[in-house]
């Protein structure tokens, strides 16, 4: 491994189910935005200062499998937006709780003034934070959330 990468902080985004959608799926609550867009801002924005990489998956054990391989390979910090496993995923909390990875919870929509389901998360005790509401910019104000908690990669 070469030193530069190091001393850089990684933080991956992980999209749970039908957010592979975003740009297309339900516009007026998600916006139009894609999320390679999104991704493309992001990488703008902070190449130089961390390695920024995505997962996205619509199968619950995929998203626990990538949280363990995170762990081994020494992520610093997960910004998370689980879709609907928000609201139903124990194993998802409790990988979350055993991988101990500082994670920010996200979701672009305000789910407070969603269905009353959509109101409850499993995860957010397992998270260091919640950002929900904002569209796109969830993503980077999650990242913006962890920068301060995290340490570069030993």
């Amino acid at each position: 491994m070469d030193t530069v990468s190091k001393e850089l902080m990684w933080i991956e985004i992980i999209n749970g189910p039908n957010l592979a959608r975003l740009g297309l799926r339900e516009p007026a609550i998600y916006g139009s935005q894609t999320m390679e867009d999104c991704l493309e801002r992001l990488h703008a924005a902070y190449d130089e200062r961390l390695r920024l990489t995505y997962f996205q998956s619509h199968h619950e054990g995929s998203l626990i499998e990538r949280l363990y391989e995170l762990q081994d390979q020494r992520v610093s910090g997960i910004v998370l937006n689980a879709g609907a496993y928000t609201h139903t995923s124990l194993a998802l909390a409790d990988a979350l709780r055993a991988t101990e990875l500082p994670t920010i919870e996200v979701h672009l929509s305000q789910v407070y003034q969603r269905e009353p389901i959509r109101q409850s998360s499993l995860i957010a005790p397992a998270c260091r934070g919640v950002i929900t509401g904002l569209g796109m910019d969830v993503y980077r104000l999650g990242i913006e959330a962890l920068i301060p908690l995290l340490s570069p990669r030993a």
